[in-house]
C-alpha cells in the first residue's frame, strides 16, 4: 500500500503549537501589506473633498497618457552583417562538441550558441561521451560572462602586456638556471595528455624544474593506495550499474566523492525491473545525497566507520582482526557485509575516509568478491595531486630554494589550510607566475597575474579515463587580452606554432582508426579501456592498523563540499549561490550542522520567524591546535550523527568577488593535513544568523499523497491498487475515484502533439543539475538573500526535501489502528511526528503541472494564462497585470511573481545588471519585467523549434527528440519528455505504468506531469 507516514521539510512544522507555522499556512502573503505607503494619511484620505466623478476623470487621464507612452518603445540600433558567415543563421543555434575539466568537475558536453555567443550547455550523449555535466557545470556558462574576470595580464599589480609576460619569465627561468634556483610547475591536475607532454618537454629542457600537482580536495589518500597495489597514480571508474548490493562506508558517491559522475550508472539499478532493483546501505556522519538516496542508512562517526570497514574486511575475506565497533551498529553492519559477501560479483564497497589503510581495505574487498564494478570498469585520471609533494614544495619555498614559481588552475592562497605558512614561502620566491581566469587571493600576491581564456575559449585535450580522449575547442573567441598556459609553455620551449597545432599533431598516435575532424565533431574518442589488472599489498597489516585507530577527542568536525559551489571555484556565480543546498534547502551560506541531540546539549536552535524566514544560532569553533572561527551559523541536520558536526568548503572568498557573493565562512584553515575530519569543541555564539532558506515555505498545504512509495517486497506481491491507491472522492453518496469525477468539459486531446512530463522518484537524487538547466535556458532571474527570505525566490523547479519517520509502513499502521479514545490520539500523533535521530528523505522535483483543468485559468481576469491544445499552460506576460490570483489558486505554489525589474537594475547587481553577463540570456525567451507572473512554459520553445525543424524536413518528429531543460539535463533519466499522442513513444508507456500517479490528484486538477510511486528495497 502507499505510505501513510508524516512527512515534513522542516523541524519546526513539527511543533503543533507554532503559531509562526499556523499563520504562514493560512496567510497568502508572509509579510503585511504596507498600505500606509501607497494609500497616504489615513485621516487625510478620509477627509478628502474630491468626488467620485474627478477621481475618474484623473484615472482615465492617467490610463490614456501611460497607454500613449507605451506606444513610444524605445528605440534599438542594430548593426547587420556587411558579410554574413554562412555557417551562422540568425535565430537559429548551433552546438559544438566540447568537454571541459577544471581540476575538480569534468563533464563531455555540447554548447549551444546564438549568433556565436555561447548560451547553455547540454550533455553529449554520443558513444563514449560518458561524463555529463552537474550543476556547477550547468552553472559555468554564466562564469564565462562574469565581469570579474582578469582582462589582461598584470605585472607587479600594473596592466601589462603578453610580450612583456613572456619575457620576464623567461628572463626569470634563465636567473634561476645561473643561481642554482628551483622553477616549480605548481598545477592542478592536467589530464590532458598534450598539456603533460608539454610539460614534460619543459622538465627536459630545465633540469631545475619540477612539477607539484595540488588537488583542492585531496584524494592523495586513495591515490596512495591504489599506487601500492596497482602502481598506478590513479582511481578506480566504478560502474555502479553492474552493482546489486551497494555498501558505501563515508562515501557521498552521489556528491562529489572522487570527482563525481557516477549518479547515472547507480540509478540505472535503482528502478525496479522485473522485480528487482539494486541494494544500498549507506554508512556516514552528514545528511547525504547518498545517504538520502539509501535503503538503509546509519548514522555514524568516522572512528566507528573505520571500525566497521574493517568488521566488513574481516566478514568478507574471513579475516579475524580485532574490532572496536559500537554495539548499537554491530548487527546491521554485519547484515550488509554479509549481504555484500553474499552478492559476489555483484557487490560493490567503496569509502571516502581519507586513510591509506582505509582504502587498501576497500580495495581488499572488491578484489575478494571479484567485483564487476569495480574490476571491469577502468580507472579515472582526475586527481593526481600528492599531500607530501605540496607540502615539500611549501618547505621549499620556505627555505628559499624556490626561485620561480608558475602556478596554473589553482588557488593556493585560499584553499590550501597552511595557506598563512604559503604566503610566507611565496614572498621569498623572486617570481610568481599565477595563471588565472581571476585576479583572486593567489594572483594578488603573484609577480604576474596572467589572465587565462575561459574553458569556453580554449583549446585542449582531455584523458578523463584512461583509454578515453576528449577534445576542448573554444566556441567563442576570446573576450579579452587572455593566453592559455600551454601557449606560453610553448614559448618557453622554444617551439613555433600555437596550442592548437600541438594538439592536433599528438592526437594522432592517440586517435587511430578515426579522423581529428571526426573527434573534433563528435567531441570525443572512444579508445580501449583497460579493465584492473592483479595487485595485492598486506591487507591484514591494514585492516589492523586501522583497527586500532584512535577515536577524535570531542567533537568530529566533517569538512564536505555543497553541491552547489564545490570547491569554490565558482564562488562569484550568482546561480550557483542562490541554488538552495538539496539537504538543507538553505542557498547564499555555508553553515555548521548538528544533530538534533547536540543542539540541546550545546544550546543551539533554528527558528522559523513571522515573515516565513529561517533564523539559527551562532557557534564557535575551535580544533586542537587552537585555530578559532567564530559566528559560523548552526544549522539543526535531521540525520547528523551525534557527536559530529558538518562544514561544506567552498566558502568565504573575498577576492575578484561582487561584494553580494561575499558570504560564508573559509572552512579550508581547518583543512589540516589536507585531512576532512577534525577534532574540535563547540560554543555558543552571540546573536542570531539570518538564513535564506526555503525549507518552510512553499509547502503543499499538509495534503496527503504527495510522495508514494513502498517496499519492494510489496510492490513484487501485491497489486497495484494496494501500493498505488487511487484517492476516493464522494460522488451522489457513494465512493468513487477521484478520477473518474470532472468538473470540467473534456476536450479531444488526440490529434496533433499533447506533451507530458514523467519524474520518477527512484531515479531522481536531488543534484539540481535540471533546476540550473532551467535557469540557463528560461532566463530565470537571481533575486538575491533578503528576497528569498521574503519567500519570493524565482525558480522555476524546484526539488521539495521530505524527511519521513524511520518506522516502517507496517508499524505506521499497526500503531494508529491501535489508538483508542481522543486522549490516546493525541499522545500518539504527537509522538509519531517527533522526529528521529536517523530520518528517511525523498526528493520530489516540483514545476508547474501543466493541467488540463488548470485552476490558474479560470481564476485569471485578464486571460493572461490560457492552455493549449499540445497540453502546456501558457503566459502571456504582456497581457499579465499581476494580481496573482493564480498564484493563489495553484495547488502546487509554482507560480512567481516579479517584485520588482531584476535586470538592469543596481539593487539586484548581478549578471542581468550588466552588459557582459547579459550576454548569456537566451534570446528565444522574454525577460520578464516588473509586476508580471512567470512560471515553468515546458520550454515551450524547444517543442516548437523541433516541430519547426521536422516540418522543414519533411519529417515526423522522432520519440526522443523532444525536451526540455530539465529533462535534458537530467542524466539519471529521472526525467522523460514526450508526446503522449505518439504510442510508441517511452512517455507514453511511462504513462501508462503500473507506478504512475499525479501530485495531488484528487484536487481534479489533470496534470501533464506524472510521477512514479517510490520504491525502497528495504
Amino acid at each position: 500500500m502507499s505510505s501513510y507516514k508524516k512527512y515534513w521539510k522542516s523541524v519546526e512544522e513539527l511543533d503543533e503549537n507554532s503559531s509562526i507555522v499556523e499563520a504562514l499556512k493560512n496567510n497568502e502573503f508572509v509579510e503585511a501589506i504596507p498600505t500606509d505607503e501607497f494609500l497616504g494619511n489615513s485621516d487625510a484620505l478620509a477627509s478628502s473633498s474630491t468626488s467620485r466623478r474627478d477621481f475618474l476623470k484623473y484615472v482615465g487621464f492617467s490610463t490614456a497618457a501611460a497607454t500613449l507612452a507605451a506606444c513610444e518603445g524605445p528605440v534599438n540600433k542594430s548593426i547587420p552583417y556587411v558579410l554574413q558567415p554562412e555557417q551562422i543563421i540568425p535565430g537559429v543555434a548551433d552546438y559544438y562538441a566540447t568537454s571541459v575539466f577544471d581540476g575538480f568537475d569534468f563533464a563531455n558536453l555540447l554548447i549551444k550558441t546564438r549568433e556565436g555567443r555561447p548560451i547553455k550547455i547540454d550533455n553529449n550523449t554520443i558513444a563514449g561521451a560518458n561524463f555529463s555535466a552537474n550543476a556547477r557545470i550547468h552553472a559555468s556558462i554564466l562564469s564565462l560572462y562574469d565581469s570579474m574576470r582578469l582582462k589582461e595580464p598584470k605585472i607587479e599589480g600594473k596592466n601589462s602586456t603578453w610580450a612583456a609576460v613572456d619575457a620576464k619569465i623567461k628572463s626569470s627561468i634563465a636567473d634561476a638556471s645561473a643561481k642554482g634556483g628551483q622553477v616549480v610547475l605548481f598545477t592542478n591536475t592536467l589530464a590532458s595528455p598534450s598539456t603533460e607532454k608539454l610539460v614534460a618537454e619543459f622538465l627536459g629542457k630545465n633540469p631545475n624544474a619540477k612539477h607539484v600537482i595540488y588537488d583542492t580536495v585531496s584524494e592523495s589518500e586513495a591515490l596512495d593506495a591504489f599506487e601500492t597495489v596497482y602502481g598506478e597514480r590513479a582511481l578506480v571508474n566504478y560502474d555502479f550499474s553492474k552493482a546489486s548490493l551497494i555498501v558505501s562506508v563515508g562515501a557521498d558517491f552521489l556528491g562529489d566523492w572522487q570527482g563525481g559522475s557516477y549518479a547515472s550508472g547507480y540509478a540505472q539499478g535503482r528502478i525496479p525491473k522485473g522485480g528487482r532493483m539494486s541494494r544500498h546501505f549507506q554508512m556516514e556522519s552528514n545528511m547525504t545525497l547518498s545517504g538520502a538516496a539509501a535503503d538503509k542508512r546509519l548514522a555514524m562517526s568516522t572512528a566507528n566507520q573505520k571500525q566497521a570497514l574493517v568488521h566488513i574486511y574481516n566478514i568478507v575475506t574471513g579475516s579475524s582482526i580485532a574490532v572496536k565497533l559500537d554495539s548499537s551498529y554491530k548487527s546491521e553492519v554485519t547484515k550488509a557485509a554479509q549481504q555484500l559477501k553474499a552478492a559476489g560479483s555483484k557487490g560493490l564497497l567503496v569509502s571516502g575516509i581519507q586513510d591509506k589503510n582505509a582504502q587498501l581495505l576497500v580495495l581488499a574487498i572488491n578484489q575478494k568478491l571479484s567485483s564487476e564494478a569495480f574490476a571491469n570498469s577502468g580507472v579515472r585520471l582526475i586527481r593526481k595531486g600528492s599531500n607530501a609533494k605540496v607540502n615539500q614544495l611549501i618547505a621549499d619555498m620556505k627555505s628559499g630554494s624556490v626561485h620561480t614559481l608558475i602556478m596554473s588552475g589553482i588557488n593556493p592562497v585560499y584553499s590550501l589550510p597552511n595557506s598563512t605558512t604559503f604566503v610566507e614561502g611565496l614572498k621569498k620566491v623572486k617570481t610568481s607566475v599565477s595563471f588565472t581566469l581571476k585576479e583572486d587571493e593567489t594572483a594578488m600576491l603573484s609577480t604576474i597575474a596572467a589572465a587565462v581564456p575561459h574553458y569556453l575559449e580554449s583549446w585542449n585535450d582531455l584523458s578523463i579515463v584512461k583509454g578515453n580522449y576528449s577534445i576542448t575547442q573554444p566556441t567563442i573567441r576570446p573576450l579579452f587580452s587572455t593566453k592559455q598556459f600551454q601557449d606560453v609553455l610553448l614559448a618557453l620551449n622554444g617551439q613555433s606554432g600555437s596550442f592548437y597545432d600541438y594538439i592536433k599533431a599528438n592526437s594522432s598516435a592517440i586517435i587511430a582508426g578515426s579522423s581529428w575532424n571526426k573527434v573534433l565533431h563528435d567531441g570525443v574518442y572512444a579508445g580501449v579501456s583497460s579493465n584492473i589488472g592483479a595487485g595485492s599489498a598486506d591487507y591484514n597489516a591494514a585492516a589492523s592498523t586501522l583497527a586500532q585507530s584512535k577515536a577524535i577527542q570531542g567533537l568530529e568536525l566533517v569538512l564536505y563540499t555543497k553541491t552547489g559551489l564545490g570547491d569554490g571555484q565558482q564562488a562569484n556565480n550568482p546561480w550557483l549561490q542562490e541554488f538552495p543546498d538539496p539537504i538543507t534547502r538553505v542557498s547564499w551560506d555555508n553553515y555548521l550542522t548538528v544533530s538534533n541531540a547536540d543542539a540541546k546539549k550545546y544550546e543551539l536552535s533554528n527558528e522559523i520567524v513571522a515573515n516565513g524566514g529561517l533564523n539559527g544560532s551562532y557557534a564557535t569553533i575551535t580544533t586542537a591546535e587552537g585555530l578559532k572561527l567564530e559566528n559560523v551559523p548552526v544549522i539543526v541536520q535531521p540525520g547528523q550523527a551525534i557527536g559530529t558536526v558538518g562544514l561544506a568548503l567552498g566558502y568565504g572568498r573575498k577576492a575578484a568577488m561582487k561584494e553580494e557573493m561575499m558570504v560564508g565562512i573559509n572552512a579550508y584553515p581547518l583543512y589540516k593535513s589536507f585531512n576532512n575530519v577534525q577534532s574540535i569543541t563547540l560554543a555558543i555564539g552571540d546573536g542570531e544568523h539570518e538564513f535564506a532558506c526555503v525549507q518552510g515555505q512553499k509547502t503543499l498545504m499538509g495534503r496527503g499523497d504527495i510522495i508514494k512509495e513502498t517496499s519492494l517486497e510489496i510492490f513484487n506481491t501485491k497489486d497495484a491498487e494496494f501500493w498505488n491507491k487511487q484517492p476516493m472522492v464522494s460522488l451522489d453518496h457513494k465512493e468513487v475515484e477521484a478520477t473518474s469525477v470532472d468538473l470540467w468539459d473534456t476536450f479531444d486531446r488526440s490529434v496533433g502533439h499533447h506533451f507530458n512530463l514523467s519524474i520518477d522518484l527512484n531515479a531522481c537524487t536531488g543534484c539540481g543539475a535540471c533546476v540550473i538547466a532551467c535557469h540557463a535556458e528560461n532566463n530565470v532571474p537571481v533575486v538575491g538573500k533578503s528576497e528569498i527570505r521574503r519567500s519570493r525566490d524565482m525558480h522555476w523547479l524546484r526539488i521539495d526535501r521530505y524527511y519521513s519517520s524511520e518506522d516502517t509502513f507496517e508499524g505506521d499502521n499497526e500503531r494508529k489502528e491501535n489508538i483508542s479514545g481522543l486522549s490516546s490520539s493525541l499522545s500518539t500523533f504527537n509522538e509519531m511526528e517527533t522526529a528521529g535521530d536517523n530520518p528517511q528523505v525523498s526528493f520530489q522535483p516540483v514545476m508547474c503541472q501543466h493541467c488540463n483543468h488548470a485552476p490558474c485559468e479560470t481564476v485569471c481576469p485578464v486571460a493572461a494564462t490560457s492552455h493549449s491544445r499540445q497540453g502546456q499552460n501558457h503566459m502571456a506576460y504582456n497581457r499579465c497585470v499581476g494580481t496573482r490570483y493564480c498564484a493563489n489558486n495553484c495547488p502546487y505554489k509554482v507560480r512567481r511573481f516579479n517584485w520588482f525589474l531584476y535586470n538592469k537594475n543596481s539593487e539586484f547587481d548581478y549578471h542581468m545588471n550588466d552588459d557582459l553577463g547579459r550576454m548569456v540570456l537566451n534570446p528565444d525567451v522574454n525577460v520578464r519585467s516588473r509586476g508580471v507572473m512567470e512560471k515553468c512554459s515546458m520550454c515551450i520553445q524547444m517543442t516548437q523549434a523541433t516541430i519547426l525543424k521536422a516540418k522543414n524536413e519533411g519529417r515526423v518528429v522522432v520519440d526522443g527528440e523532444f525536451q526540455t531543460a530539465c529533462s535534458n539535463a537530467c542524466s539519471q533519466g529521472a526525467m522523460k519528455f514526450g508526446d503522449i499522442n505518439d504510442s510508441g513513444a517511452a512517455i507514453t508507456k511511462l504513462a501508462g505504468d503500473e507506478r504512475m500517479y499525479h501530485l495531488l490528484e484528487h484536487v481534479g486538477t489533470k496534470p501533464n506531469v506524472i510521477y512514479h510511486v517510490k520504491v525502497r528495497n528495504t
